[in-house]
């Protein structure tokens, strides 16, 4: 019997279906919680080739929610770690692992001849780099994130809008499972359902997900549906995340953390000023403004106040992912 028979048995699947699968170029970023769940289940239907970029490695403080990774996994990289535990799971799916962050300007190169990209970093800084590069491509983007009890899965990009379309203005304050906390169980539904729309999109499956958002409610029991195909993109091209090796000479480098929050800024010609310094500070008007913070929230708000001041010229760095 088939490996795939109770899955390709499905009258919208069948042989035809699972080919598609075989031949499908995945990208998946992050092997944490989330892609601890959904990773297994790619494999599991039969996806030909995962590309899998995850910078961190595991910790044991990651194993109540991380369920790839056991003991003996401590203090190695969770990428390689992943590979590893999904060959024992299915040798027939390809998992080339990059044990690194993808920074932005690996981003356009990682996605050539990739079919559908997920997002399992759950980092906002990140989200946005991604929705960046796949709307132009066409190339679908499938979300998650998930804090405490709950937490969100959507589709965006290729038939449906970019992920700014929906959320045009970063966020200026977010807590994260390292300040807030969350559940296992919670993150593992969150990662099964991007599973279950990337396969579904794989499969061109209707109706598609592309353009759909499920919130997950796991304190007050609620799960909620809602679609956002036509949700317009912003006039205006947000503010981008660039790392160092997309900086230029002849950039305006605002570093925006304290000399004891980080006694190293991330060049050399970098001017310190802290946010409540701005507001005073007579910004260039032809130099590209490029905003660095540890992990974008603060840039991102910076950058807004910037914007209303009627500079367009602006970047941001989230110096945790450089």
């Amino acid at each position: 019997m088939s490996r795939y028979q109770r899955q390709s048995m499905l009258p919208e699947i069948g042989d035809a279906g699972q080919q598609r699968l075989a031949s499908a170029r995945v990208l998946v970023v992050g092997a944490g919680g989330l892609g601890s769940t959904l990773l297994p289940l790619l494999v599991g239907a039969g996806v030909g080739f995962i590309k899998l970029y995850d910078g961190d490695v595991v910790e044991l403080h990651n194993l109540h929610r991380q369920t790839l990774f056991g003991m003996a996994d401590v203090g190695q990289s969770k990428a390689v770690c992943a590979q590893r535990a999904l060959a024992q799971r299915n040798p027939e799916s390809i998992v080339e692992a990059h044990p690194h962050t993808l920074r932005a300007s690996m981003i356009s190169h990682a996605l050539d001849g990739i079919d559908i990209v997920i997002d399992a970093a759950d980092n906002f800084a990140i989200t946005y780099q991604l929705s960046d590069v796949c709307y132009p491509r066409h190339i679908p983007l499938v979300c998650a994130s998930v804090l405490g009890r709950t937490g969100y899965v959507g589709s965006f990009c290729a038939d449906a809008p970019s992920y700014r379309a929906l959320f045009p203005q970063l966020p200026t304050a977010s807590a994260n499972c390292n300040t807030a906390g969350v559940m296992g169980p919670a993150v593992a539904t969150l990662g099964a359902l991007q599973a279950q729309m990337a396969l579904s999109i794989l499969l061109q499956l209707k109706p598609s997900p592309l353009g759909c958002m499920i919130k997950c409610d796991f304190v007050e029991w609620h799960v909620r549906q809602f679609r956002f195909d036509y949700a317009e993109e912003p006039a205006h091209p947000g503010v981008p995340f660039i790392d160092l090796q997309l900086l230029t000479p002849e950039d305006c480098i605002i570093d925006l953390r304290s000399v004891m929050e980080a006694p190293t800024s991330i060049a050399d010609d970098v001017l310190r000023l802290l946010p409540d310094e701005l507001a005073a500070w007579q910004a260039p008007e032809k130099q590209r403004i490029v905003l660095v913070c540890a992990s974008g929230m603060r840039a991102a708000k910076a950058a807004q106040a910037l914007e209303q001041r009627g500079h367009r010229r602006l970047a941001i760095i989230a110096a945790n992912q450089c």
